[in-house]
């Protein structure tokens, strides 16, 4: 007898899930970062960055057209091998299956998350953002989710229009000791990590504070050292 067809290629594909399920658990520092067309100099920053400490990277640029997505993924996808890092892809699953990344962030009003699996089959994870005690308690338990992201905890540019939550929505999260990672996103900065801290966080999504830095392989040493005391 050969066996049942189809059962080695589908453990192995639980294999993968399973190691990326234990990376993410470690996972402390996500960073979303556009293209640094203004700089040109993305495959230099994503090396540093991730060099540095960072342990997942997403791009995100809104108005895209897939292939320029596709193109731009490319580069994050080389950085992340160089380095055993997770590469996300914000919003777009069929991009998110076409580049091979490890991690598909959804929005509250994107695909539903069954039909997000769908596209992408077993493997990648996803995650979801969630911006009320109400939402983050829904993404904590919703079937198919394997992370969530609470905030925006401060006001940021990034998320225009929408009203920040304050620490005591991590407060909320961290007391209902979710059982899948969870982040605190929105205006992150080192000044503000210690609030996050103390409102029970241990894992924060970047933007600004990495991005725009002077150096930013620098400040994601600083957020590392602060997210990973020895």
């Amino acid at each position: 007898m050969n066996g049942l067809p189809g059962i080695p290629a589908l453990q192995g594909r639980e294999d993968v899930k399973s190691d990326l399920r234990a990376r993410l658990a470690d996972a402390r520092l996500y960073l979303c970062t556009d293209a640094r067309r203004s700089r040109g100099d993305l495959p230099r920053f994503l090396d540093a960055v991730l060099g540095a400490g960072v342990d997942i990277v997403q791009l995100r640029e809104k108005g895209l057209e897939a292939g320029e997505e596709l193109a731009l993924l490319e580069v994050f996808a080389g950085a992340c091998r160089r380095h055993g890092r997770r590469l996300a892809v914000n919003d777009r699953a069929d991009v998110a299956l076409a580049a091979g990344a490890d991690v598909l962030h959804l929005g509250q009003d994107d695909l539903p998350v069954p039909v997000a699996r769908r596209i992408l089959g077993p493997g990648p994870l996803i995650g979801r953002s969630s911006h009320s005690p109400d939402q983050a308690d829904a993404a904590a338990a919703e079937l198919g989710v394997d992370y969530f992201c609470a905030g925006p905890v401060w006001t940021t540019p990034t998320k225009p229009g929408r009203p920040a939550t304050g620490p005591g929505l991590l407060a909320h999260v961290a007391e209902k000791t979710p059982d899948r990672p969870w982040y605190a996103i929105g205006g992150i900065s080192l000044d503000r990590l210690d609030d996050v801290l103390a409102a029970g966080a241990t894992r924060v999504v970047v933007v600004r504070a990495i991005t725009e830095a002077d150096d930013p392989a620098a400040a994601t040493r600083a957020f590392a050292r602060r997210l990973r005391p020895v």
